[in-house]
Formats: C-alpha cells, structure tokens, sequence
C-alpha cells in the first residue's frame, strides 16, 4: 500500500426511508466534525449504485457506512472487514441500494482494482416502512460510535483526522441543502398532512378476495359497457 493510501469514507442509503438513510447520516456528520487529510474523501453515494464504482476503483482503503439487515437486534452496530463485507452487502437486502453496491464491489474485485482494506460499519434497521421519516432514536445515537469506530480504524494506518474546534453548520456540510437533518426534521409534515405508510385506500383489506374467474368478469364488463354504449 502507497505511503500515503487513498481513503473513501462512504455513506450509503436512503434518506426518505426513515432508517435507511443512516449511512448517508454518519458520514455527514463525520465531515461536521472532523477535518480530513488530503488523502482522505468523505462521499454521499446515495443509492447511487453502480455509479460509485470509480471511486471504489480509486480507493486503497474503503470504509462503508450503511443500514445493515444483521438479523441483529433493531439499533445494534456490528462491524465486518475484508472478504466478509460483501456476503452482509447482499445476504439480507433492505433496501435495492445494498444489490448494486454488492456489484460495485464485483466489478472493481474484476477490474483487479479492488480497495486492499474495506471495512463495513452497519447498523440494524428499527423502522424502515415510514417514507419520509427520519432516524429512530435508537439508530441515530449509533452515529457518533460509528464514527468513533471509524476513526480507530483508520489509527491503524497512521491517519488521524483533525477534530474541528467547532463542527461546521450543517448548510456547510456534504449534505444537500434541501436534506440537511435540521432541514428534512424541522419542516417535515405531519402524519395527518401527508400519509408516510401507503393511503389505507389501497392497502390490503382481509375482507377481499381475489376474482374467481378474471378473465370472464372482464368480458361480463366490457360486454355489459358495450351493450350501454349501444
């Protein structure tokens, strides 16, 4: 590994889906407060995908954090390094983000390019169906040890971000203006304005049964709407 390694700290994720967007949480919060070296790129990938893989490619040492589907107790942070961290990425998907950034580890392994040191920072998901919200209390306080874990294991290269006096506002942040926490939290709906698990209109009712014979009451309809129009 070069003297001085490329470093990507990644948070990927889900902002609009309440638990999901834990990764893309922790490293914004990660750049608010600390100052990185010049080796070091603290990135929102989203659910970006595929698209990331260049910056994977570039990195000689890889840091993800994510919503992790452990099987775990909902809020519990579990660490994995190395070979293992693709078998998580893809075992227990809970979200289509984890299927692509699975193959954006594939495609750098192909390319031989793949970073020598990769290291997952997951936290198990308490709520994710809740479009719109934000991070349960008990995900959102594994932020700062996530970060904690982090920062002990890039000391194990020698690379030791610079904590800022003061952490930087969040307009100054990686975050996108209009989906800062502050912003996202403080002007959010409430539950009556705007519906966050599905308009009950067209959720499951137990009391529905599927059609019988669909194909023939399509034909009753159409037959009974043609014989109106005649």
């Amino acid at each position: 590994m070069p003297a001085q390694p490329n470093v990507l700290i990644l948070g990927i994720g889900n902002l609009l889906w309440a638990d999901e967007g834990f990764g893309v949480r922790a490293v914004e919060e990660f750049h608010r407060q600390y100052n990185c070296p010049d080796n070091v790129t603290l990135l929102d990938g989203g659910t970006q995908g595929i698209y990331l893989v260049q910056h994977v490619r570039d990195a000689d040492i890889l840091i993800v954090f994510d919503a992790v589907d452990y099987g775990l107790p909902p809020g519990t942070m579990k660490r994995v390094e190395g070979e293992e961290v693709p078998k998580f990425m893809g075992a227990k998907k809970v979200s289509l983000h984890q299927t692509g950034f699975q193959e954006v580890l594939a495609m750098a392994e192909m390319m031989d390019d793949a970073p020598e040191h990769l290291l997952l920072i997951g936290v198990q998901p308490v709520e994710l169906e809740d479009f719109g919200g934000s991070l349960r209390p008990e995900t959102k306080a594994q932020v700062d040890p996530a970060i904690d874990m982090a920062l002990d294991y890039l000391a194990g290269f020698g690379i030791t971000p610079e904590k800022r006096e003061k952490p930087l506002p969040q307009e100054s942040t990686i975050a996108c203006p209009i989906m800062t926490a502050e912003h996202y939290e403080n002007e959010r709906p409430s539950e009556e304005a705007a519906c966050r698990s599905g308009d009950e209109r067209l959720l499951y009712d137990q009391n529905w049964t599927a059609p019988g014979d669909f194909d023939g009451e399509m034909e009753a309809l159409l037959a009974s709407e043609h014989g109106d129009q005649s």
